[in-house]
């Protein structure tokens, strides 16, 4: 007898209900993930990735609706089913990891009562038992001091750490099938690597059946057995990942790969080629950012930077990179005169920082920072023409002239004069992020400090970013640019020079080829590992 596949998904429609009207934005969707495998779902933003998932799940939205077609767990069709038939296979038959961790847990409620909550909807156990169960599993998905993690709430622990706990949630009825839903589009490299190996020895010690949902794909490269690339709510390949990968069929799929730094030979090539010549041109400039002795503690066990040298020459690109809570943005915010400090020096320009800022960015003209949020960081009530003009209101600029200035520096990072009286909630991601660049740019400043620029963007839009920086670099080879981020193939394909911090401490320093191509430090090289190295495109 033939075993049924874990996931099969036949015709499949769904459409959102608005404005009188169903929007149809999955059309005809069919693939099948088979059993005790791993097969990754990819596509940009928008593509239908989560809404499949979630029809899979029987979590779509009020608004869906189901338009035809079929969706079935080891042969079991669950297209028609009740909200109380879905109950009974949450937890049994389909465990499911959402891709916010702090979006999905109760803030006031401990890790422990979650799980323990997630163990009792599962199966039918006392609540003593509950609570031995989810002990056990959060040892199972290999979390530390396991006792003091039950007590803790969801704000007291690590990106990593609460990936887990969300598994381990997942994992509370003992299911056949795990859907993870984009669990490590936050995470650094080292942290990823972590997580994506646990889901791994989950997947082979359990008999799990995954389905990984992500918009990374040098990581569906390296971590599925099978791939099914979306595009626009419809299936545009599929098939065995080493195939997919090593020679796409589809020149959607090959424009795809072609976007990812790490699986891109030859766009790396070309930017690192247009890097070296800018290099050259700014090697004897005088440093934009001179850091020396830089010390930093928030009250804990250990500082959170100590001893921190720095110098970034004007017209670099520089990166800042490390695992999180390396230090990185204390040392961003301290440059930008945000954040205090306790010994050192801190030089922008021909200026020093004071210890103690006096007043929020007193410099704004020399250095700007784009935050990691657009959406968190900026105003959601103005329209994006007065919220970009508004750092140039602030400053005694007349209302007409700023928004003229605002005008041009939005088409600069190709906005359009037709979005300019929407708000930043109706945006993309890129979008969003381009008008944080926006912001920071109207004020025409020496250097501009970017935290994560990319982090939540898919692979498409990160290189629409990534050629983004690069125009503003060429309009204005002054521009000095500081990049923090936790994508080191990002890193190595933008960066003239970076510095890697652990645990507050500079530990490799220097231009990114010596940096990957001979690392001082044995962080730095684990660092490098930990990024994902699939089979070589041909495309």
């Amino acid at each position: 007898m033939t075993t049924p596949p874990a996931i099969a998904v036949d015709r499949l429609s769904i459409g959102y209900a608005g404005r009188g009207r169903v929007a149809r934005t999955i059309d005809d969707v069919s693939f099948t993930a088979p059993a005790g495998r791993t097969t990754a779902l990819v596509g940009e933003s928008g593509s239908g990735k989560t809404t499949i998932a979630s029809a899979i799940s029987g979590l779509l939205a009020e608004n869906a609706r189901w338009l035809g077609g079929s969706a079935a767990l080891h042969g079991t069709d669950v297209s028609g089913l009740s909200a109380r038939a879905w109950q009974a296979l949450h937890g049994r038959i389909l465990g499911y990891v959402p891709q916010d961790p702090l979006g999905s847990l109760d803030p006031l409620q401990t890790v422990g009562a979650h799980i323990t909550e997630s163990v009792r909807q599962a199966q039918a156990l006392s609540t003593q038992d509950a609570r031995r169960r989810a002990r056990d599993l959060l040892e199972t998905v290999h979390v530390a001091d396991v006792d003091r993690k039950l007590r803790s709430h969801p704000h007291e622990l690590s990106g990593g750490q609460l990936q887990r706990v969300l598994i381990a949630g997942a994992l509370a009825g003992n299911p056949s099938v795990l859907i993870a839903d984009e669990p490590t589009s936050a995470l650094d490299a080292t942290v990823q690597k972590r997580v994506l190996d646990l889901l791994e020895e989950l997947r082979e010690e359990l008999d799990l059946s995954v389905l990984l949902i992500t918009h990374d794909l040098s990581l569906a490269a390296e971590r599925s057995d099978h791939v099914v690339v979306l595009r626009g709510g419809v299936v545009v390949e599929q098939g065995e990942s080493d195939r997919v990968i090593a020679a796409p069929s589809s020149p959607y799929t090959r424009e795809l790969f072609r976007d990812v730094p790490s699986l891109t030979p030859e766009r790396y090539a070309a930017s690192r080629e247009q890097l070296r010549a800018h290099r050259d041109a700014v090697e004897d400039r005088s440093p934009a950012i001179a850091v020396s002795g830089l010390t930093k503690s928030f009250g804990g066990p250990s500082p959170a930077l100590e001893g921190v040298d720095l110098s970034v020459r004007r017209g670099e690109i520089h990166a800042l990179v490390g695992e999180s809570g390396s230090g990185k943005t204390t040392l961003a915010r301290i440059i930008a005169g945000l954040t205090s400090f306790d010994a050192g020096t801190v030089r922008v320009g021909d200026a020093e920082r004071p210890r103690t800022p006096h007043v929020v960015n007193p410099d704004p003209g020399a250095l700007q920072l784009v935050y990691q949020n657009p959406l968190a960081a900026l105003d959601p009530r103005l329209r994006l023409v007065d919220l970009v003009a508004e750092p140039l209101r602030i400053r005694g600029t007349a209302k007409a002239a700023a928004r003229a200035s605002a005008t041009d520096v939005l088409q600069r990072v190709r906005i359009p004069e037709s979005l300019s009286s929407r708000r930043i909630g109706r945006l993309s991601g890129g979008q969003r992020q381009r008008v944080a660049i926006a912001r920071a740019l109207v004020l025409s400043p020496g250097v501009l400090v970017l935290d994560e620029p990319t982090s939540a963007l898919d692979v498409t839009v990160q290189a629409q970013i990534v050629d983004l920086l690069f125009e503003l670099r060429a309009e204005n080879p002054d521009l000095t640019l500081v990049v923090i981020s936790h994508d080191l193939g990002l890193v190595r394909q933008i960066a003239d020079s970076a510095t890697v911090l652990q645990r507050g401490q500079v530990v490799d320093h220097g231009r990114i080829e010596d940096i990957f191509g001979d690392a001082t430090s044995e962080y730095t090289k684990r660092l490098i590992a930990a990024i994902p190295s699939p089979p070589q495109v041909l495309v």
